[in-house]
């Protein structure tokens, strides 16, 4: 069957989760109307869809954790659940009239460079697309991680991860066998504990977990945001105000963080008694350093009857666990809680730059992009939630806004720049960025020696933003168009940039960047 066309458009964004969704907004709003969004899915939400096991809820207060531009009176607590979040996602997508934009079941499985054309040819499940400019926002929480397990391929039992639960299955009564402590396990496991017949939790690291100040927003708060809005966006504004103090003590004073570590062994202390329990959910590294964890259920579940605490997952024998310091477990179903493929995005594999190499492959030692977004030889190709944009103590909303402010920007100096132009981050620039930010990094809270997600495989932080969000916010507010070079199409063979000046062949090099 003949590849089906579905024509050109001036952006291509993959993905309808916050990222995606509030681009669509942002063109619509710079009065940009020739975009699609692609999502894989039949709908929108991103992680919000997918993960949808029982008691997920965001470890951001509500009013943190939405657009500026779309403010919600009607969250029902302080801290929200999957499906009130996924629900705000769907009435933005309704409200503000996005669903033509979309293209739904529309995978991509390949977004490659044109050097020729200067576009992006971009080819998903239901046909082929061009784009002047595509626009990754798939984010890091999309693609679940499942560690290589010896003998998990004979377990004769039912396996799944978190964020692809399976609801149809009922763990009433069962033997379960969860891995991982993180943030999505310290919220199912206190949904299941009271319905399993035995519950193993492997835990390879214990995390730092404090009280989650929770409560159900009252009526007339709802009321009163509906009625006099500024009240809503005054609250949001001191939750950020408070989270913008913080920021020194995780990326300059460390230390400081020692008196919080108190007051979670203080809560621990009253909550667990048993001794060896509790030193076994003592963590041995600043807190801080890996995903502070907030839950008051969490604890008080591990010490029910049916719960045994064991080390971390070494390898599986038939319907056997073993754990790393040989306890044996017999279990009918392995839920996996290991987080996501955060720092080896699988659509890195999927994007082709001009010299022929996927994204995958020029971030093989490391992701890295100039400001969050532009990666070198990649022309037109801006991330949302890119290398070290993700924070440890504020909303993940700010800096989406805050890079949709340099998307719209990219897109005006392609206009003013004129037709057929592309734009692709100087390696020098993009150096001198990453360079600054691991600089910074050396003082960090994440850089104090624990293994977590924040760090790739060769130990370096390419996932957190070593700042405030004020401070990403001035870095992102325009493009600088001296850390760019201009491409504009080429009728002559062999002219176009030297390694110095771009990653970039097949096209030639304008000047007007440094003009």
């Amino acid at each position: 069957m003949a590849e089906r066309k579905l024509g050109h458009v001036r952006v291509a964004v993959i993905g309808a989760g916050f990222g995606g969704l509030g681009a669509a907004v942002r063109l619509r709003r710079a009065g940009m109307t020739d975009f699609v969004v692609l999502e894989r899915a039949d709908a929108v939400g991103g992680t919000w869809r997918d993960n949808s096991y029982p008691g997920c809820a965001c470890d951001v207060p509500s009013q943190l954790y939405s657009f500026s531009f779309a403010p919600n009176p009607e969250w029902p607590r302080n801290f929200s659940g999957q499906p009130h979040i996924r629900s705000y996602l769907e009435k933005i997508t309704d409200t503000l009239e996005l669903r033509p934009h979309i293209r739904f079941n529309s995978e991509v499985h390949a977004v490659r460079w044109d050097g020729g054309e200067l576009h992006w040819v971009i080819k998903t499940s239901t046909g082929t697309f061009t784009a002047d400019v595509a626009v990754s926002a798939t984010g890091p929480l999309s693609d679940p991680k499942i560690p290589d397990i010896p003998g998990l391929d004979g377990f004769p039992g039912k396996v799944f991860h978190s964020s692809r639960w399976d609801h149809d299955y009922d763990l009433h009564g069962k033997r379960v066998a969860v891995i991982g402590t993180g943030a999505s396990a310290i919220q199912f496991v206190p949904k299941i504990q009271p319905i399993v017949g035995q519950l193993t939790l492997f835990q390879r690291t214990p995390p730092w977990v404090l009280p989650r100040i929770d409560r159900k927003i009252t009526d007339l708060e709802r009321w009163l945001y509906r009625r006099v809005p500024f009240t809503q966006a005054l609250r949001r504004g001191l939750l950020w105000g408070i989270r913008e103090l913080q920021v020194g003590a995780f990326t300059k004073r460390p230390k400081w963080l020692g008196l919080i570590e108190r007051v979670a062994k203080s809560r621990m202390r009253k909550i667990v008694k048993d001794l060896v329990m509790r030193e076994a959910l003592t963590p041995d590294y600043r807190i801080g350093c890996k995903r502070i964890l907030l839950s008051n259920d969490y604890y008080p579940a591990l010490t029910q009857p049916n719960v045994n605490l064991v080390a971390g997952l070494r390898e599986v024998r038939g319907s056997t666990l073993i754990a790393a310091d040989g306890t044996q477990a017999d279990v009918d179903v392995v839920i996996f809680g290991t987080g996501f493929r955060a720092t080896d995005m699988p659509i890195a594999e999927r994007v082709t730059g001009a010299a022929g190499t996927t994204l995958a492959q020029e971030w093989k030692e490391g992701m890295e992009a100039l400001r969050g977004a532009s990666p070198a030889g990649f022309p037109n190709f801006l991330t949302i939630i890119g290398p070290n944009t993700g924070l440890g103590n504020n909303s993940m909303i700010i800096i989406i806004e805050a890079q949709l402010n340099y998307l719209v920007d990219f897109l005006r100096q392609l206009d003013t720049l004129g037709d057929k132009v592309a734009l692709d981050a100087r390696p020098s620039a993009v150096r001198a960025w990453n360079d600054g930010l691991q600089e910074r990094m050396r003082t960090t809270v994440w850089n104090t020696g624990c293994e977590s997600w924040y760090l790739d495989a060769n130990g370096r932080n390419t996932t957190v933003w070593p700042g405030t969000t004020s401070e990403f916010r001035k870095a992102t507010r325009q493009v600088d168009l001296t850390e760019y070079a201009v491409l504009r199409p080429s009728g002559r063979a062999g002219i176009g940039p030297t390694q110095a000046d771009s990653a970039t062949a097949g096209a030639e090099i304008s000047e007007d960047a440094a003009a």
